[in-house]
């Protein structure tokens, strides 16, 4: 976050209760992982508010080095495969899927490369004009950071999904003003500008606008992780 430790953990609050109130809405396996970024994201903000008390000499250098990590790990490593893979998740079949698809399989190298660079280069994080700056050699490359945005904003851009299409396009706007405005702390500036637009992703569920035209059958292997929150959301939706 831009400000402080407390605005990161107010923000992380807010959106992990709109997190669990979205994934109470969830009627369909498939759109698990995509109403699941709310509370994605209150966690990163979470572990933000962390790095500024590490910064603030609050906690101890030891767990400054690991919640910096945890922070770069989702915001550079995680994102440009975890939200093209929902998004495709969700799509029908179609010419739009497949372009997904490619996307994902461009979201996949980009997380592999960032991982590389967080794990094998030194990391760093300092506080410029009341933003967090993060730094590291490799995953701060011009043209890897171009992959980047393309695998991660393009899926959203291109789902067929009205809500979903609008928040990849407000985000597009986001990184844009972001990176012309506070160009130092491009990470976590957006990071905090897209996980505030996920409460769209909340309005999507609630107003039951997700329509997924494929076979709605658990894999074996997702049926343990995914049953528990389908049998949550029901009994929250019998409750009402």
């Amino acid at each position: 976050m831009c400000f402080s430790a407390s605005a990161s953990f107010a923000a992380s609050g807010v959106l992990g209760a709109i997190g669990i109130a979205t994934l109470r809405h969830v009627r369909e396996p498939r759109a698990l992982l995509f109403a699941a970024v709310p509370g994605l994201f209150a966690l990163h903000q979470f572990t933000e508010g962390m790095v500024w008390l590490g910064l603030d000499g609050r906690v101890g250098p030891v767990a400054l080095g690991h919640v910096t990590f945890l922070f770069m790990l989702y915001a550079q490593g995680i994102l440009p495969l975890l939200m093209p893979l929902a998004v495709l998740l969700l799509e029908p079949p179609g010419w739009r899927r497949r372009a997904i698809t490619a996307l994902t399989v461009l979201g996949m190298l980009v997380c592999g490369w960032m991982i590389y660079g967080l794990i094998f280069f030194e990391s760093t994080c300092f506080v410029e004009q009341h933003s967090i700056a993060y730094r590291n050699p490799v995953t701060g490359n011009f043209g890897v950071s171009l992959l980047y945005i393309l695998a991660t904003c393009g899926a959203l851009v291109l789902s067929s999904h009205r809500v979903v299409r609008w928040y990849g396009v407000l985000n597009v706007i986001g990184l844009t003003i972001a990176q012309i405005v506070k160009e130092y702390a491009f990470a976590s500036v957006w990071c905090f500008y897209a996980a505030i637009l996920s409460i769209v992703i909340y309005w999507q569920f609630s107003r039951r606008d997700i329509a997924i035209a494929t076979p709605n059958r658990l894999s074996p292997i997702l049926k343990p992780f995914l049953l528990p929150w389908l049998r949550f959301s029901r009994s929250g939706r019998a409750d009402q």
